[in-house]
């Protein structure tokens, strides 16, 4: 799709008013978010990306439109794993709830920021080197196979490890252990001091990057438009503050979620190769975005069912066990 670089500056400057009518409404001041607060701005973003899709369609076509809608359900799917990591990260940081949305704020537009430099440089990559698909799409799979293995081992993250980037920051810069409501910096006996505020906030930003590593590469084998690449990351990002309030405590439930992110990047992955091996000159099937989205809806509804299943069936056990031992 040919956009022009009014057209970049335009939807720029929309996100960006979209993030400060975001935080003056709902993120200004510091509170506790409830679950109605949390799905009302979730249905918002959600409808801003539909809308999003329509103008696409309207603008370019059918194609451009159902690239981005798959590529935003993907990095909305891929997000939600995050999540579990971003508990993790509040917890070690014993974030108080009142907080936690102003962390994730900051934290989010620090993703998107990092994202926006790992975009432009996968868009350089695949537009000068086309065999980089072979890289891409093998990584995809090789990330789809650990998932699973990792699900099936049972292995879970229980705690935090602080990356290298942020280990360097805490050394290199005094910091208090206390929080001093939404100040970054303080002054305390002279000296300058971050808050657990300021690295909490680092540590969310610089971790997402992390996830970039599979989820850049996977919406690159559905569109290489860097454009919808782009917008379908900034959308999934600016939602997903609000989604960690109205299913943060659902996310434990998803006990099938590894194995459905699994399907999804082997998928991609395998449409990576042949994506690669069609522009080599070789005859081999392409996959289509229809397929691809039709493919991605259903494997995220039957994986969300299984799973709600599977956990109902593990707490009538456990409650049935507590009835055999009272």
């Amino acid at each position: 799709m040919d956009v022009s670089v009014a057209m970049w500056a335009g939807t720029i400057g929309v996100l960006v008013a979209l993030i400060v009518a975001d935080f003056f409404i709902g993120g200004r001041k510091p509170h506790e978010v409830s679950i109605k607060e949390a799905g009302i701005w979730t249905a918002v973003w959600v409808a801003l990306a539909v809308a999003f899709g329509g103008f696409l369609w309207w603008y370019g076509g059918s194609q451009p439109s159902g690239e981005f809608f798959a590529g935003y359900i993907t990095e909305k799917s891929l997000s939600v794993d995050n999540l579990f990591v971003f508990i993790l990260i509040m917890g070690k940081f014993a974030v108080p709830r009142i907080y936690q949305q102003r962390v994730l704020m900051v934290g989010v537009i620090i993703a998107l920021i990092l994202r926006a430099v790992f975009i432009a440089g996968g868009a350089a990559l695949v537009t000068t080197f086309s065999w980089v698909f072979y890289i891409f799409g093998a990584f995809l799979v090789w990330t789809a196979w650990k998932l699973i293995k990792d699900a099936r081992a049972g292995e879970e993250d229980e705690e935090f490890e602080e990356n290298r980037l942020l280990k360097s920051i805490e050394q290199r810069f005094p910091s208090t252990d206390r929080y001093h409501g939404t100040k970054l910096f303080i002054r305390e006996n002279g000296r300058r001091l971050m808050t657990p505020m300021l690295i909490v906030m680092l540590a969310i930003g610089t971790t997402d990057v992390l996830f970039a590593l599979d989820s850049i590469p996977a919406i690159f084998g559905l569109t290489q438009d860097p454009y919808i690449v782009f917008t379908a990351n900034a959308f999934a990002l600016m939602g997903l503050r609000q989604l960690y309030f109205l299913i943060g405590g659902l996310l434990k439930k998803l006990v099938h979620l590894s194995y459905g992110l699994s399907v999804i990047l082997g998928f991609i992955g395998v449409k990576l190769v042949l994506n690669a091996l069609h522009e080599s000159g070789v005859h081999v099937p392409e996959i289509g975005i229809p397929l691809s989205l039709g493919f991605i809806v259903v494997v995220l509804a039957v994986t969300t069912v299984t799973s709600l299943i599977a956990s109902r069936k593990q707490q009538e056990r456990e409650e049935e066990h507590e009835k055999l031992n009272a």
